[in-house]
């Protein structure tokens, strides 16, 4: 009997974490998907990486989407049951409030090990992904950035440009270019001009069509002018980032290895999602118990209450696990280590456990 119980409190679990994971991801995906058209929009993501940026962001939610999707999942798939007296009948046979807790346990332990390996392999590595297209778009992307009738540096600031117009497939029109080559300098004013990139090169070629070229120096009065049909000039892509990554790029071992605060403020971070799932899953069977005659849903807002509580906690223990106000050693550990002891209390209330102590020390 036990078996077959179990198996449907967790066919009942299951199904509602799906749901829930599901819905919470197309809101969370639905909402970013506007910032990364916009980013693409404005050069500061390729166009054609932005299903792959969605589904690199996608990984990234799903570590806080899986433990929040079983916590709730769990209260309204047991609320469920209380509400349409399921549970009174299991109880009739013998099952208890802590009997709930293998199905919820097995089901948490599978989804602790995929959210594990999410926090700490594969979530770093997608916002790494995230950052070095990032970065590509925006060296790639310095006449993206033109917009028409005002000037802009490039080539490390060595030439400006300008352009009346800009038309779709990026090529300028009524374009001017000023740009200095040691002590000279040179104008260039063309009907028309476009970028190619260089094969193997960190640079690109802008190339001008229809134009004049006036070169000298400033001050002097030898200058040259040279009519061309077409006309190119190499400019330099930006430099890539240097330096070190952020700690939530870095990976889980080069954090164990720096040492640093902040480096072990986003490690401890990071062991804490997994121990946060179970957490919360020990927290749901005692707060999903209702009464029959009140609603499903009655204690969803208590229990949103307090994985809120328990969210800012954790938050706050990073914060000051970074400024060096908590010791290392001590970590996250004492936010999970108090919110287990408020599910054992919550448990204890409802076993009797309490009340039965209580009575013993009141004996004679």
């Amino acid at each position: 009997m036990s078996g077959l119980l179990d198996r449907y409190v967790l066919r009942e679990t299951v199904q509602a974490w799906l749901v829930v994971t599901v819905v919470l991801l197309l809101i969370l995906v639905t909402n970013q998907f506007a910032t990364v058209v916009g980013d693409a929009a404005a050069d500061k993501l390729p166009r054609d990486a932005i299903f792959r940026v969605m589904g690199l962001t996608s990984v990234q939610y799903l570590t806080i989407l899986v433990p929040v999707g079983l916590f709730l999942a769990i209260m309204l798939a047991l609320a469920r049951l209380y509400h349409d007296s399921e549970m009174a009948a299991m109880m009739a046979c013998g099952v208890g409030p802590t009997d709930l807790y293998r199905p919820v346990l097995l089901l948490a332990g599978v989804l602790a090990v995929l959210v594990g390996v999410l926090a700490i392999v594969v979530s770093p590595a997608a916002v790494r992904e995230v950052k070095v297209l990032a970065e590509e778009a925006k060296r790639a992307a310095t006449l993206g950035l033109l917009e028409p009738g005002r000037f802009l540096s490039f080539n490390n600031g060595e030439a400006v440009l300008y352009a009346e117009a800009v038309t779709p497939d990026d090529h300028l029109h009524r374009v001017f270019v000023q740009r200095r080559v040691g002590p000279r300098t040179e104008v260039i004013i063309a009907d028309e001009a476009w970028a190619r990139t260089t094969p193997g090169k960190d640079a690109r070629v802008l190339t001008f069509a229809r134009g004049r070229r006036y070169e000298g120096v400033p001050g002097q009065p030898q200058f040259r002018v040279i009519e061309f049909a077409e006309h190119g000039i190499p400019y330099a892509l930006q430099p890539r980032a240097g330096g070190t990554l952020p700690p939530e790029a870095r990976s889980s071992l080069a954090l164990y290895r720096s040492g640093t605060a902040d480096d072990l403020a986003e490690l401890h971070w990071r062991i804490g999602v997994p121990l946060t799932l179970f957490v919360l899953a020990i927290i749901a069977v005692p707060l999903a118990r209702t009464e029959p005659r009140k609603g499903r849903f009655s204690g969803l807002a208590p229990a949103v209450l307090l994985y809120v509580v328990y969210a800012n906690l954790l938050a706050a223990g990073k914060g000051w696990l970074e400024r060096g106000q908590l010791p290392a050693w001590a970590g996250l550990w004492w936010v999970h280590a108090l919110f287990l002891l408020v599910a054992g209390g919550m448990l204890a209330v409802q076993q009797g456990w309490w009340a039965r102590l209580r009575f013993r020390r009141q004996r004679p």
